[in-house]
């Protein structure tokens, strides 16, 4: 198997990161195809947000290399949309502009080709479709009455789904999303992530998504990753933070397509799921092997692996 034949959209292969003396990742392979939707956990500064940068090309990693379809990431591009937590609104600009706004900056480097555009009846057209798509998706989002209001009008909830909405219009590959819920109230969440639930389901996109709520993580996804600093490395000494992060827990949860109901998340079988993945990866009592990780999901893997092949 090699990376540019695997059929894999996104690849993290053996990936190190560190800053100065402080390693954050270690070792860390993942593979991911097209369609799935990944949730990302694991305790208090195991590294998830660090592992979103690397991905969306924020940062390179410090050893070994993270590739969209074969491609190398080098930088932020329209390919890896982002949500963050804090809403990546312009205050100026109102619902609709902000979701058109990346169409605006994508003509910014070419000033004289804009300017031809201005009297081109196939820009216009082009313009019109952008905004007929950006229409479509307030439509969808429950928000069609909503797109001339101002960030400062809108819910926390509106909010957030304009962001979400504004990643989207980029048609990226991947969509990443670092606790895009987390300042928000509980019952907005619930809907939020039905809301997600819902484009995802339509849109079949591929979704990378950081949470510390592993409810939340459990009831989204249909895959699952857990990093974590708490293991025991092969020399047996447990690694604390001293190595840095590993995925420690890789878990199938359901099939793409398959869509889940809100009552899911009480089920005694979640309720299990949610106890095994809490001691695997956030209890330094508990410290796995690296021999021994729980990596059921049939993509996880190691260099080894590829020498076999």
């Amino acid at each position: 198997m090699t990376m540019e034949t695997s059929g894999y959209i996104l690849r993290i292969d053996d990936v190190r990161q560190q800053y100065g003396q402080k390693v954050v990742l270690n070792d860390v392979h993942l593979s991911l195809k097209a369609g799935e939707f990944l949730s990302v956990v694991g305790p208090s500064g195991c590294g998830k947000s660090t592992l979103l940068r690397l991905v969306t090309g924020e940062e390179w990693p410090t050893a070994g290399r993270v590739m969209l379809n074969g491609q190398i990431i080098q930088r932020p591009g329209p390919d890896v949309g982002v949500v963050y937590q804090h809403y990546s609104l312009f205050p100026h600009l109102t619902a609709l502009e902000n979701i058109m706004a990346g169409e605006r900056l994508r003509r910014w480097p070419q000033p004289i080709q804009g300017m031809l555009d201005l009297v081109s009846g196939e820009a216009r057209r082009s313009r019109a479709e952008v905004q007929d798509e950006a229409m479509r998706f307030l439509d969808r989002a429950r928000m069609s009455g909503h797109g001339d209001k101002y960030p400062h009008q809108l819910s926390g909830g509106q909010r957030q789904r304009v962001a979400i909405i504004q990643a989207l219009m980029q048609h990226p590959k991947v969509l990443c999303m670092d606790e895009p819920f987390s300042a928000l109230d509980p019952g907005t969440r619930e809907d939020m992530q039905m809301f997600l639930l819902e484009l995802y389901e339509l849109l079949r996109m591929t979704v990378l998504f950081v949470t510390h709520d592993l409810e939340e993580a459990v009831y989204l996804g249909t895959r699952l990753v857990a990093l974590s600093q708490f293991y025991t490395g092969e020399d047996g000494v447990q690694s604390g933070a001293t190595l840095g992060a590993q995925i420690v827990t890789d878990r199938h949860l359901r099939e793409i397509g398959v869509a889940l109901a809100p009552g899911v998340k009480a089920s005694a079988e979640t309720g299990r799921l949610i106890q095994e993945i809490r001691r695997e990866a956030f209890d330094p009592s508990y410290c796995q092997h690296v021999d021994t990780f729980t990596l059921h999901h049939k993509d996880s893997w190691h260099p080894e692996e590829d020498d076999e092949t």
